[in-house]
């Protein structure tokens, strides 16, 4: 087999779950997640011969999920919401609590639906993926000052409509 082909194959079998969990962060949906973790990844195998040398395919795959998920809010314009499930991460420490995991992940999926697309992609890169102001606004193609008053304006509709999940760090930690 080819090294390159062997290299993005790899690649997608261990990338793809994390990508998925993002990319269904940022569309509140799993098939339309998955058709985003797709078209980023098909994207990414026509750049592979350069992306495999510089070691950026999975910055380079993520990049390109922000900017297709930012075109199709722009294509599209209907009411959503949030089918499916939301994928769970693989392996884990201890044994969780998989009541009050269950709890907090509706209540966190009721809360997501209620946010635009855009203040969605924002919470999910600032917090989710850890990213700066700078490097959202630079993903997303908008300004610092957009970045910051979408992360002021959806904590604050996160903390109205679901309260209870004040106690995470994503709501109590930033953008006060």
């Amino acid at each position: 087999m080819d090294p390159l082909v062997s290299e993005f194959d790899s690649f997608v079998r261990t990338r793809t779950p994390a990508l998925l969990r993002s990319a269904y962060l940022l569309t509140g949906d799993q098939h339309l997640a998955e058709d985003l973790v797709q078209s980023a990844l098909a994207r990414t195998h026509r750049s592979w011969n350069r992306l495999h040398h510089s070691g950026n395919a999975e910055a380079y795959t993520r990049k390109t999920m922000y900017h297709l998920q930012v075109s199709w809010w722009r294509r599209r314009r209907v009411s959503e919401s949030m089918p499916g499930d939301l994928p769970e991460p693989r392996g884990g420490d201890s044994a969780p609590d998989h009541a009050q995991q269950t709890s907090l992940r509706l209540t966190l999926r009721a809360a997501l639906a209620k946010l635009s697309p855009k203040q969605r992609a924002v919470l999910v890169l600032r917090f989710f993926e850890d990213r700066s102001e700078v490097e959202t606004a630079d993903l997303l193609g908008v300004t610092v000052g957009t970045v910051k008053s979408q992360t002021a304006k959806s904590l604050a509709k996160l903390r109205v409509v679901a309260p209870e999940l004040a106690e995470l760090y994503v709501l109590e930690g930033s953008a006060q």
